[in-house]
């Protein structure tokens, strides 16, 4: 070819571009995920842009709620502080009971056997307590029970349809073996546990008055707990 066919191959060859015909790369079919596994494999490849830790915590959590037990997540008998009947409500079990981190505390028998009710003490902060006082004056004597074999599924089932926050959990020979509380169980669910400094839901012109932007906090990569490690009386 001589030099002037070169030169002109070579001023023409760029404007025929746009003519000649796109050959596209084939496209692969979508991954699918066939086991559990895989899928599971394939959320924690994705990146934090896609989805966030939080979000694999609750994911993680959701697809194994229905398979766990209440056994599971409960706070178990050692961990629990117990109230006697005839116990003093003076300063240093109020502080004990404070301390702990919980907020429902079973009550027992003077021997010990039997729990005859519940003391919250989030209603005790409204009360004058006196040093003489004892727990069965704030005592409430409605208990509730689950067993320890419960799926998360009954147990939420339980909480709904009692519309109470707080179980004993007792075994199949009717043994107390943990306490259960709705923090807990929600605190699995979601794979974390939502904080709210907002304390005025009862003002309707507080809550008119919050913006969206107030948005509860979210404990981001903090797993769901109990509600807090207990000293066993």
């Amino acid at each position: 070819m001589g030099k002037f066919m070169k030169s002109f191959v070579g001023w023409l060859d760029p404007k025929l571009e746009r003519f000649r015909e796109k050959v596209e790369p084939e496209e692969l079919p979508p991954y699918v995920p066939e086991t559990l596994e895989d899928f599971i494999s394939v959320i924690k490849r994705a990146p934090k842009d896609v989805i966030s830790n939080k979000q694999r915590a609750t994911i993680a959590s959701a697809m194994s709620f229905a398979d766990r037990k209440v056994s599971d997540i409960m706070m178990p008998r050692s961990e629990i502080t117990f109230v006697y009947e005839h116990d003093f409500l003076g300063p240093l079990m109020l502080d004990k009971l404070y301390q702990s981190g919980s907020s429902h505390f079973p009550v027992l028998s003077s021997d010990g056997r039997q729990v005859i009710g519940v003391i919250n003490t989030n209603k005790l902060n409204s009360l004058e307590i006196k040093n003489t006082d004892r727990a069965t004056q704030y005592l409430d004597k409605k208990v509730y029970y689950i067993r320890d074999d419960y799926t998360l599924d009954q147990a939420m089932s339980a909480f709904l349809r009692t519309n109470c926050f707080f179980f004993v959990v007792i075994d199949a020979t009717g043994q107390v073996v943990g306490l259960l509380t709705y923090k807990m169980l929600v605190g699995f669910l979601l794979g974390y546990i939502p904080h709210d400094d907002f304390f005025e839901d009862s003002s309707i012109s507080a809550v008119m008055k919050r913006s969206a932007n107030h948005a509860p906090k979210n404990l981001e990569h903090k797993p769901a707990e109990p509600e807090a490690p207990n000293t066993s009386d």
